[in-house]
């Protein structure tokens, strides 16, 4: 009966964390939009180094200094976006380019 019961226990264990990991994001605003994310990991790299710092003087552990993240999430997202759209805007052009040089060449195998 007990090596039945493992496997469901241990599903509903993996369920709940990944269900609590997705409540913590969401929670947080890493989930939300790029203003709110950079929010987030702004306050993160505020908060960890301390806290990581507080376990290992506990533990007794060495551990190098994190290395300096300086670069905004949302700029990089924006630039992505911007690229993206500029290449989804001039595709119909392009195609209709590459439509009219394929025919070409097509033709001028043909004769």
């Amino acid at each position: 009966m007990a090596a039945r019961l493992l496997p469901a226990v241990k599903l509903f264990i993996k369920g709940g964390l990944a269900g609590a990991a997705v409540y913590v994001a969401y929670d947080q605003g890493l989930l939300g939009s790029g203003i709110e994310g950079a929010e987030a990991l702004k306050k993160a790299q505020e908060t960890l180094p301390p806290a990581i710092q507080e376990w290992t003087n506990y533990l007794g552990w060495e551990i190098p200094a994190p290395p300096k993240i300086d670069f905004s999430v949302s700029n990089y997202w924006n630039k992505g976006v911007h690229k993206v759209m500029s290449a989804l805007s001039v595709a119909p052009t392009r195609a209709c380019e590459y439509t009219a040089e394929g025919w070409k060449y097509v033709k001028d195998l043909v004769k």
